[in-house]
């Protein structure tokens, strides 16, 4: 039996989505499907209640046998010192890290003492080929090799994985444990709705991870990447399965489907959305997805069903940068106009992301993407590009956190300060910082849609 803690090191979130946490808790269902699972703990460290000393507390008194850290483009900021925690406090520990930035980057993380990286394929199946193998090596201090999708240091050296790392059938996802998820720190961060985070303000959030992977191939996304171009998707069943328990358990008061695009499969949410319709299990939800994959008789049916926010990736509207955009990413104006007109019908907030400084596009032109949007009743989301392609694996961890979608990144140089220096380029700077950072007095009212529960 091995003992396995999973937890998000303490840091300062740039931005907070509960969906990007939701691996964290299906990695530890996952591990505790093994025959023999020794204790699988979690532990969130990560949203602003948890100091060092509570992790020394955990770490000290915890003995674990394995340590895996979940990591992102924030989490590297404390890396470092939960690694230096961890060897001194539970040195019998091994660690492992997996997340979204270790299968971007994998290289990156060979500077950290670290004893393992997931840098492929879904984050459990290289989790648990770690924990497996560690579980069933002779003598007891051997390194696992030949993991797929698992980078293995063996002493000053790295060991490459076996080929690509596993993916799981959807029937196979071990879906989130809402006891032991902190629902109010969850709760804190989407209560100041200019901080543009994705959750709705003054009402409990269920996040179901409804899909992975995503055939549309945008060059900023990470999700091709990681979890594929070819879609796996939940049930219907499953999904109407863990709503009504989660309900049953806790005073949820809407459901976010995590997935990178929701509306991809059309039959699957119609069948969804008649399911919702026809009850008992009829939330209020919301999505994201793509403007093409929608149309006016989808929408409408989404609304009778429940949905009170859609978003999309309008990106831009300026011609000169669509065509980085995949063809069926370019949205003339015109087309999300009628967008905006079938969700104010529907009764459905409209949520556009905006990316300032996508390649091709002015300043200009990102603040009449925006103007636009706004004017048609549609809540922002403005975000900085972010070439990912661009990172990596000497980089130091300051050059790494800019690529958190808010700070400026040279594409070229990735340290773009000293050039910033200079007046025109620090001009031109803060105009694109204005966007993402300036005043906002637009603030959501869908809240008011959604009635609030107490506890069951």
């Amino acid at each position: 039996m091995t003992d396995v803690l999973l937890i998000w090191p303490p840091h300062v979130p740039s931005y907070f989505n509960a969906g990007h946490h939701s691996p964290l808790y299906m990695v530890a269902g996952h591990l505790r499907r093994r025959p023999q699972p020794g204790r699988v703990d979690t532990c969130e460290a990560g949203t602003l209640s948890m100091n060092w000393k509570g992790v020394g507390d955990l770490l000290y008194q915890g003995r674990y046998d394995v340590i895996a850290v979940m990591n992102d483009f924030d989490a590297v900021d404390g890396l470092a010192r939960f690694a230096e925690y961890a060897r001194a406090l539970s040195p019998q520990s091994r660690l492992i890290t997996f997340g979204r930035l270790s299968s971007l980057n994998p290289g990156f993380f060979r500077q950290f003492d670290l004893d393992a990286v997931v840098q492929s394929g879904d984050y459990e199946c290289g989790v648990a080929h770690y924990v497996n193998a560690l579980a069933a090596a002779r003598p007891e201090d051997a390194s696992p090799t030949g993991l797929p999708g698992v980078a293995v240091r063996h002493g000053d050296q790295w060991r490459e994985p076996a080929g690509q790392g596993d993916r799981l059938a959807p029937e196979e996802w071990a879906l989130p444990d809402i006891s032991e998820i902190p629902y109010q720190d969850y709760d804190r961060f989407y209560s100041r709705d200019e901080h543009k985070f994705c959750g709705i303000p003054f009402r409990r959030e269920l996040v179901v991870p409804a899909a992975r992977g995503c055939p549309v191939g945008c060059e900023f996304c990470e999700v091709p990447d990681i979890f594929g171009l070819r879609e796996r998707r939940l049930p219907v069943n499953t999904v109407i399965d863990y709503i009504r328990d989660s309900y049953a358990r806790h005073p949820f008061e809407y459901v976010a489907f995590y997935a990178p695009t929701f509306t991809l499969d059309r039959r699957w949410v119609r069948q969804l959305c008649e399911r919702f319709i026809e009850g008992p299990v009829s939330p209020q939800w919301k999505c994201a997805t793509t403007i093409y994959h929608l149309s006016e008789e989808l929408v409408a049916l989404m609304g009778r069903a429940g949905c009170v926010r859609i978003s999309v990736g309008l990106e831009t509207l300026e011609e000169a940068g669509q065509g980085v955009l995949p063809r069926n990413k370019r949205i003339e104006a015109e087309r999300f106009r009628s967008l905006a007109t079938w969700c104010t019908e529907a009764g459905i907030e409209l949520n556009a992301f905006i990316i300032v400084g996508l390649p091709g596009t002015s300043i200009e032109g990102a603040s009449r993407t925006i103007e636009l949007a706004r004017s048609l009743g549609a809540r922002i989301r403005p975000t900085m590009y972010t070439p990912y392609h661009s990172m990596t694996g000497g980089m130091t961890t300051r050059q790494v956190s800019r690529f958190n979608r808010q700070l400026i990144t040279d594409g070229s140089s990735v340290d773009a300060a000293d050039d910033e220096r200079s007046s025109g380029r620090q001009r031109a700077a803060d105009a694109r910082y204005a966007l993402l950072f300036g005043a906002e007095d637009r603030l959501t009212d869908v809240h008011e849609r959604i009635p609030k529960r107490t506890a069951p």
